[in-house]
């Protein structure tokens, strides 16, 4: 299994920095940046991995894709049912082998995990994939209750994260 080859690392996430997006047309976005090790995706882990950060639901949520397992997968939204139909909609659309493969790239080492932007309980994981359409991709999540969830369900500040991802994606920003 896929967490068996997963690496070692140190030090998580290093102390979340304010910062400010300016919007064309006016407006901001206030929220705070950190930065996690390089080898933070594909680190070691001790004990159960459980949805307790943003970085643990992802890989979570990841391992389950990747071994093509969407309806655990979908109990790690807060709109499962929405969720579950996405993921089979999405592997029915590509094929399982290379559904699995889509969701297996996260562990690349060669892949980063560029940023998690918080805003509020909301977060946003900025990541650098080395193949793909989309090379600079995001997964959101939002804190309920202890638990780090994929965040499905429309609201302002999920609004105000794909706004910071899309900077990312234009060069506008880059940490």
């Amino acid at each position: 299994m896929l967490l068996a080859g997963l690496l070692c690392t140190g030090a998580w996430a290093q102390s979340e920095e304010p910062r400010t997006l300016e919007l064309t047309g006016g407006g901001s976005v206030t929220y705070s940046l950190r930065i996690h090790p390089a080898n933070a995706h594909v680190a070691r882990i001790t004990g159960e991995l459980a949805p307790t950060s943003a970085l643990d639901a992802a890989r979570l949520l990841n391992l389950h894709l990747a071994a093509g397992d969407i309806e655990e997968a979908a109990l790690l939204s807060n709109s499962p049912r929405r969720r579950f139909e996405v993921l089979r909609d999405y592997r029915e659309s590509v094929g399982e082998e290379e559904f699995k493969r889509v969701f297996a790239r996260y562990f690349d080492p060669e892949n980063r995990l560029l940023a998690e932007i918080a805003i509020g309980n909301h977060r946003l994981l900025v990541w650098d994939l080395k193949e793909g359409a989309t090379r600079i991709a995001g997964q959101y999540f939002v804190e309920i209750e202890g638990r780090y969830l994929v965040d499905d369900v429309p609201n302002d500040a999920r609004t105000s994260l794909r706004w910071v991802l899309e900077a990312y994606r234009s060069g506008k920003l880059s940490r």
